[in-house]
């Protein structure tokens, strides 16, 4: 069978490289999946899990705060700010970040504290929604 490289990289490391037999992630219009020899595209994604069934048959989960996809027909590259492996997101500090996110949310004044909070927010939940999501794969 054949196999796509794919790599996902954050602003600090180099967070997967590998081969793949399939890649799927949250597109700005909605999911998208990526088999090899896919039609080469450029996009925006949105936070949330990309999923890398590897050519092992394995899968890993890679957790995004948005970012650029480009599809080549032979590699995927993920380009992210904030990259997180599945085994290594952190319930606990997601939801304490989050319930400081929304006590910021209610006490913001004026619109761009008032956008910056809501962007930040919806990361956050998008994180939570990753972790539950890669934990029931376990």
């Amino acid at each position: 069978m054949s196999t796509i490289h794919v790599d996902v990289v954050s602003a600090e490391a180099l967070i997967f490289s590998g081969e793949a037999k399939f890649v799927a992630l949250p597109g700005e219009e909605g999911e998208l999946g990526i088999y090899p020899r896919h039609t080469p595209l450029i996009t925006r994604i949105r936070p949330g899990s990309v999923r890398i069934q590897a050519a092992d048959g394995t899968e890993e989960f890679v957790f995004v705060a948005g970012g650029i996809l480009e599809v080549q027909p032979d590699r995927v590259t993920v380009l992210s700010d904030t990259a997180v492996r599945g085994e290594d997101l952190d319930e606990e500090k997601a939801n304490e970040a989050k319930q400081r996110a929304e006590e910021a949310l209610k006490n913001a004044t004026g619109e761009m504290d008032l956008a910056k909070t809501q962007t930040e927010l919806s990361v956050l939940v998008a994180e939570l929604a990753a972790l539950r999501r890669y934990r029931s794969k376990k």
